[in-house]
């Protein structure tokens, strides 16, 4: 009976918004922008006491949605909190979906975004996911570049410093009933943030995880949506208690490697023929569709030579990971994403006991170390390679 009352209620919505919802309404229109400005400007922190993720700009972006009108007039006010019905679909069904990009000053004191096309592209996959409304990618980020440059003065100066950028999405229509929201609210929050590991890197020890499982073909990990994060919380706290501070995720009865804490994982391995092979899990639809992930393939591919590199996208296991480790064959290994751009790995638990990862000098390996400088190279405007570095006008 409820199943049958749920169908009828899609398709009537359907048959009254129109069999394309999402894309038949007016468009995210980015000159259309009025612009609050605050009346109370914040202190700006030093860079010694920036916290990932604590301190916020003086204002926010925000765009709303309807099913009937489409994408409403963009405002950027001082920041503040939300109102909603207790009953906001977003509260109980997590409709909502987000990403992670950066701004950064440069030596001409430009401010620049890295990469910011393919954060648009994979949140618009991440909201056709969860039924929530596309947007023209290039309008959304001409609107934060707006709120970048008239937050400014909160993009720290230094390497490894930056603003962190969180445009999200969400689900507003106020209903218990589970269905296609007919609200939405788009909306891009500023954080200063300071350099991840200090002045030298910090390798992490993992813990292989097959107990508990991040993603599953047909699923959704490889969307960057909020449902996915909060379940990951209690595995990584029982990897804490057992001295690790991250997850090695596995999946299925062979344990393949898929991801590491909510980076993308590369190892780096003696190939047969006595080349390196870098090696990272292919795109198979649960693995995030990380952009330092795709940074670092199209750099090495670029940059390494192939006489004496090898890097693919394939199916590993732990088992392989061990037995390279056991034979001298494992190199070096990393995360890879945008908080630390790359994270050394140095020990992995599995099944009580470590397999131990070379790290470099009790840091981090060669190719580890020139990733993050060939990416901070262009982050920071230094070097250009294909338009990665975009300058907010």
């Amino acid at each position: 009976m409820m199943a049958g009352l749920y169908k009828k209620g899609i398709n009537g919505f359907l048959k009254s918004a129109g069999t394309n919802i999402f894309t038949r309404n007016m468009s995210l229109d980015a000159s259309k922008l009025e612009i609050i400005k605050t009346t109370s400007p914040k202190a700006k922190l030093p860079n010694d006491q920036l916290v990932f993720g604590k301190t916020f700009t003086d204002h926010m972006l925000e765009i709303e949605w309807t099913a009937e009108k489409g994408w409403g007039k963009p405002v950027i006010s001082p920041y503040h909190n939300f109102s909603m019905d207790p009953s906001t679909n977003v509260l109980h069904y997590a409709f909502t979906a987000f990403e992670g990009m950066k701004a950064y000053r440069d030596s001409e004191d430009k401010i620049r975004l890295f990469r910011p096309n393919k954060n648009m592209e994979r949140m618009n996959k991440s909201a056709e996911r969860i039924s929530l409304p596309t947007f023209d990618g290039e309008e959304l980020i001409k609107l934060i570049d707006q709120l970048v440059l008239l937050d400014q003065d909160f993009v720290p100066k230094g390497a490894g410093y930056s603003l962190y950028l969180r445009p999200t999405l969400i689900g507003t229509t106020a209903s218990l009933g589970v269905g296609i929201p007919d609200r939405a609210l788009l909306f891009v929050l500023a954080s200063p943030v300071g350099s991840y590991y200090g002045k030298t890197f910090k390798p992490v020890a993992l813990e292989a995880t097959d107990y508990a499982v991040r993603a599953w073909p047909g699923g959704s990990g490889n969307r960057k949506l909020g449902a996915n994060y909060a379940p990951s919380v209690q595995p990584q706290i029982e990897a804490a208690s057992r001295g690790y501070q991250q997850n090695l995720w596995l999946f299925g009865k062979e344990g393949y490697v898929t991801e590491v804490g909510t980076m993308n994982a590369f190892f780096v391995f003696k190939a047969s023929d006595g080349k390196k092979e870098l090696v990272t899990a292919p795109l198979d639809g649960t693995i995030l569709e990380g952009v330092t992930r795709d940074s670092i393939l199209e750099l090495c591919r670029e940059r390494l030579s192939s006489d004496e590199w090898i890097v693919s996208e394939r199916l590993f296991t732990i088992h392989e990971v061990q037995e390279k480790a056991e034979k001298g064959e494992l190199i070096e290994a990393f995360g890879a994403g945008t908080a630390a751009v790359v994270s050394p790995i140095d020990r992995i638990g599995w099944r009580g006991k470590d397999i131990a990862v070379p790290a470099g000098n009790g840091d981090a390996g060669e190719l580890t170390k020139t990733l993050a400088e060939w990416i901070r190279q262009i982050q920071y405007g230094e070097k250009q390679f294909r338009n990665w570095s975009r300058e907010a006008k």
